[in-house]
């Protein structure tokens, strides 16, 4: 069986112009404002404005530790099109760096309204057979989407002039978000839904006469609709309609609440207080959704 697994590509469209797009990804000090898979690059000084760039870079893994190592960049060809190529090799010595060496490219081709930027590279991996593994099940789709991630970081850098901490700042939050909205979500449909409705959804149904006679069925289904609207916001799929309307239904709930059994009002941590709170977060995630960096924008495929 072959483990190896294909080389990563990934592609995206930059709508700007080539001189931006190349200073951007060719300059260290824009280079690792943006990606994601380097904390820092540095280049070495040429002996000769002629040979290669070599360049050293480290990379920031957590718990202290960090990845270090060097590269070659062997500089640019120009087609007959118009596009360019930037061949590199890199390597690193440690041996906590599942990465011994590799090599890849970054194309740039001029299109009508920008230019179509897009990388390939390849590695080989330490640590045997477990590298191997660990690098075909977790490591290399885990850069793969690093990968795409950074490249539409810096097409919204060029286009929107949102700088990549501003999109760091942003993915963040939008994780935070969906999980605290999912989270409630879930919450609300299992527990005094499904696992202790007698603890009052019961008797909120009773009061608004709806459902007479059907209130346990109808709480049981309401509990899982809320637990299924929670699993969305954990999906990797476009949330801002999903905040929008998860910031409606509170407040459909909130109002249905108020006009069936007006005395919840009164009690600690009432409607009012949740949903009010509710209502902020949602609206908050759905304001912070725009313009946010989305990896699945890029074009990915495993490249032979």
């Amino acid at each position: 069986m072959n483990l190896k697994p294909r080389a990563i590509y990934v592609e995206t469209m930059v709508h700007s112009e080539m001189e931006r797009v190349w200073h951007a990804t060719q300059d260290p000090a824009l280079h690792e404002k943006w990606d994601l898979r380097f904390s820092s690059i540095t280049y070495i000084e040429k002996e000769s404005p002629h040979d290669d760039q070599r360049f050293t870079y480290t990379t920031k893994i957590g718990f202290g530790v960090t990845i270090s190592g060097e590269g070659l960049s062997r500089g640019e060809a120009e087609k007959d099109d118009g596009s360019c190529v930037s061949a590199l090799s890199f390597s690193s010595e440690q041996p906590v760096s599942l990465i011994a060496k590799g090599n890849g490219y970054w194309r740039y081709v001029p299109k009508e309204n920008g230019v179509q930027f897009m990388t390939r590279y390849d590695y080989q991996t330490r640590w045997g057979k477990v590298g191997t593994l660990i690098d075909r099940l977790v490591f290399r789709p885990l850069l793969g989407w690093a990968t795409a991630w950074s490249f539409e970081a810096m097409r919204l850098w060029l286009e929107e002039e949102i700088h990549p901490r501003e999109s760091k700042r942003r993915s963040f939050l939008h994780i935070l978000f969906s999980l605290a909205v999912a989270f409630i979500w879930f919450y609300q449909g299992l527990v005094p839904k499904l696992l202790f409705p007698e603890t009052g959804e019961i008797q909120l149904l009773q009061a608004s006469g709806l459902v007479a006679g059907y209130e346990e069925v109808a709480v049981a289904l309401i509990g899982v609709l809320q637990m299924l609207f929670g699993l969305l916001f954990l999906l990797p799929i476009p949330k801002r309609m999903l905040f929008l309307g998860s910031a409606g239904a509170v407040a459909v709930l909130g109002v249905g609440a108020l006009l069936s059994t007006p005395g919840l009002y009164l009690d600690p941590f009432n409607p009012a207080v949740v949903n009010v709170s509710m209502l902020v977060l949602c609206v908050a995630g759905w304001g912070n959704a725009k313009n946010l960096v989305l990896a699945r924008r890029c074009k990915r495929r495993a490249s032979s």
